[in-house]
């Protein structure tokens, strides 16, 4: 059970898909133009991962190795299909704000990538709390962008008026505005970073594991961290090599020089053809 909470955790603060991981950034930019579309769009995403992690991963000892991306692409966008359903019969109004962006869950990078990286190698319980952690982070996420991005563009708060909107700064409803609030509640996020690490505190709980994020981490195919997602195949791989390998095993090839009489075997200009257009011989 501490695992499943830990999954929770990790996918709310430490690996946050949007202010840690940057992931999803489409429909991040492009639905948050009101919190009701962010929270909306966060919860429809949720559900297909949460749902598409535990079904991965209850068939990931029947799916061929080879062929697994199409067998992701095929449940998830199952599960695209209902949720769509369900919006247009209860909510059309959030089905028709969201629009394209629904059908475009399928080839999200957040699922694909959960479901790739830790469904396809992880038990079904597991794999669906990190599909409601990863879910609940995307979502949370989406609702502070919307919220920022409509109370200063349009001066409203969950759709009720808070101040006139001619007092509005109309480029944060607009697509620049959602760059700009993205990068500023990232921002906040490092400097509160950065003042914990300055007053000795533990900061490996708001980041991706280790401080500098596994995506750039050179070193992420052998992490030791438990909660890398990329170690699994990777980690075994090394341990076989490096108690079965010699390390005078493997020699890099010898380059062989180039000497005067390779060149004087090569075929001369003269002698390769006459006529124009005529394929020289080798």
């Amino acid at each position: 059970m501490n695992k499943c909470f830990e999954r929770l955790y990790n996918g709310i603060i430490k690996e946050n898909p949007t202010f840690v991981l940057t992931l999803g950034m489409c429909p991040t930019l492009a639905v948050t133009t009101s919190a009701v579309n962010g929270l909306g769009m966060g919860l429809t995403t949720a559900a297909v991962l949460a749902l598409s992690n535990l079904f991965i991963s209850l068939l990931r000892k029947i799916i061929p190795d080879k062929v697994r991306i199409p067998a992701f692409i095929v449940i998830v966008a199952s599960f695209v299909t209902m949720v769509q359903l369900l919006l247009e019969a209860y909510l059309p109004s959030l089905n028709a704000s969201l629009g394209i962006y629904i059908p475009l869950i399928v080839v999200n990078c957040i699922i694909l990538g959960r479901a790739e990286s830790f469904a396809y190698h992880n038990p079904a319980i597991v794999s669906f709390f990190d599909g409601v952690g990863m879910g609940l982070g995307f979502t949370i996420a989406l609702t502070l962008l919307g919220m920022f991005r409509e109370f200063i563009g349009s001066g409203s708060f969950f759709g009720m008026q808070v101040f006139p909107e001619d007092y509005g700064v109309t480029i944060f409803v607009l697509a620049p505005g959602a760059f700009f609030v993205l990068a500023f509640l990232v921002a906040i996020q490092n400097a509160i970073k950065a003042k914990m690490a300055a007053k000795g505190k533990d900061v490996s709980k708001i980041g991706s594991g280790c401080g500098a994020g596994c995506a750039r981490c050179a070193e992420k195919n052998f992490c030791s961290k438990p909660e890398n997602s990329f170690n699994t195949a990777a980690k075994e791989k090394k341990e076989e090599y490096d108690e079965g390998s010699d390390p005078g095993e493997y020699q890099e090839p010898e380059s062989k020089p180039v000497t005067n009489d390779i060149i004087a075997d090569r075929p001369s200009d003269k002698s390769s053809g006459k006529k124009k257009g005529k394929k020289r011989r080798r």
